[in-house]
């Protein structure tokens, strides 16, 4: 099938000539008749295999012209990266046509944002809780939304955004079709569509949990953090392949980290970025990683899914993750477009039971190698890893209180009063030696 076979629109089939695509992918294909046809749909891909033009293809053939202000297309997702990832598929797709689009995330001016709205949008994207905040300013007007679709759904509810999005269908009119996109299909999600969906149609390119074929999936035991640098400094002198690099860590700490650490080897190479960075940071990091400024990026899961970088040769794993489902995700950032990739994880023995999880989860073993000879084994230990020692806790006895009375001081001596009888005869004779009288006359005269 190409997509010659497919309903598009003229305006659009010529976009997607210029940008030399002729075959839908399984996504693309399976999806499109389905969501033509207005039925509620929840479409389960794995990450790189189309999903964003799936669900834009079909909004856009049934976008008409209106006079009105306010969006016809909704599409949430969950970080600021994936925001712009989708503005950008959406403009080069309406290369020919006359839709406005818009992207808002927060860490943005809000009042800028507000502005554009109010001049007037067919398409806009943006993160759950920033088009709440326009919402409840009254800015965003959502009664003429016809297509409600939400993006990476199973990230978007980890990240804590259910109730920003239960909020937002409260704005959103009754008739209206909803579309939803994820990799996987968890309990939440499945709970999610339960409430909100009516009667969804299920479109799935591929079983939740299998590997890309496509990817080489490499392990190797370590037994610390330091000793992990130690592998990675390794991996990158000897390997000249690895030029495109993923390197994926738990935390925003350990981000850090390893990037003073990798200066050391890779000076003016890496990239990183996480939640803590700066919006301009965070897209000049990616900028720099894509045209080939830098080797490596590292990255944590926040922005795993936000990221449109192309021809990534190898993900690193340098932290495993708690949640299988992210593993899928991470490793699928290589291996795009029918290209082959390499993902390598960093095993510590702590990591066991979490690796086990992924392979039940995609169903394939993940042989795990022994450190090279040549990698040296670090005793240095970083902060998170070392034991936290427990101080038993002596409760201390407060000393008895004596037995006292009411606060006491004795006063000073001019304070000292006693009530006395004031006497006028008495004191004039003590003060004069003799009794004055007040001018009373002579007895006997007159």
């Amino acid at each position: 099938m190409t997509f010659d076979d497919l309903n598009i629109k003229k305006p659009i089939h010529n976009a997607l000539d210029d940008l030399g695509y002729r075959v839908p992918t399984s996504i693309q294909a399976k999806g499109f008749p389905v969501m033509l046809s207005g039925a509620d749909v929840i479409g389960i891909a794995q990450t790189g295999t189309g999903k964003t033009m799936a669900y834009l293809l079909p909004a856009l053939c049934q976008w008409k012209f209106s006079k009105e202000r306010f969006p016809q297309i909704l599409i949430v997702v969950p970080t600021r990266e994936l925001v712009m990832q989708v503005v950008r598929e959406a403009e080069k797709l309406t290369k020919y046509m006359n839709v406005v689009i818009g992207g808002v995330y927060g860490g943005a001016n809000i009042n800028t944002q507000s502005d554009m709205v109010n001049n007037g949008l067919d398409l806009l994207v943006g993160t759950p809780g920033r088009l709440l905040d326009l919402a409840l300013k009254g800015t965003l007007k959502l009664k003429n939304v016809n297509r409600f679709i939400v993006d990476e759904v199973d990230e978007t509810l980890s990240l804590g955004f259910r109730p920003q999005l239960t909020r937002l269908f409260e704005y959103l009119p009754q008739k209206r079709q909803n579309l939803l996109f994820s990799a996987t299909l968890s309990e939440e999600v499945e709970a999610f569509i339960h409430d909100y969906f009516r009667n969804p149609v299920k479109v799935e390119a591929a079983p939740s949990g299998t590997p890309l074929e496509q990817i080489e999936q490499q392990a190797y035991a370590v037994p610390n953090f330091y000793t992990k640098v130690n592998l990675l400094e390794h991996l990158l002198q000897t390997d000249k392949q690895m030029n495109k690099v993923l390197c994926f860590v738990g935390s925003r700490a350990l981000a850090d980290l390893l990037y003073e650490e990798t200066e050391r080897f890779l000076p003016e190479k890496t990239g990183v970025i996480h939640s803590n960075k700066a919006q301009n940071f965070r897209f000049n990091a990616v900028q720099q990683f894509q045209n080939g400024t830098h080797r490596m990026l590292i990255a944590t899961d926040l922005i795993a899914r936000g990221l449109d970088v192309h021809e990534v040769s190898h993900v690193i794993n340098f932290d495993i993750p708690d949640v299988a489902e992210q593993y899928i995700h991470r490793i699928g950032r290589t291996g795009r477009a029918d290209k082959e990739g390499i993902a390598i994880s960093f095993v510590t023995p702590s990591d066991d039971k979490n690796m086990q999880e992924i392979e039940a989860f995609m169903n394939k073993k993940v042989a795990v190698s022994e450190l090279p000879e040549v990698v040296a084994v670090s005793e240095k230990m970083a902060e998170h890893e070392r034991p936290v020692v427990h101080m038993p806790i002596i409760p201390i006895k407060n000393p008895k209180k004596e037995e006292s009375g009411p606060a006491f001081h004795e006063k000073k001596a001019k304070n000292k009063k006693t009530n006395v009888r004031y006497n006028h005869k008495d004191a004039m004779m003590k003060k004069y030696g003799k009794r004055k009288t007040r001018g009373q006359k002579p007895r006997g005269k007159k």
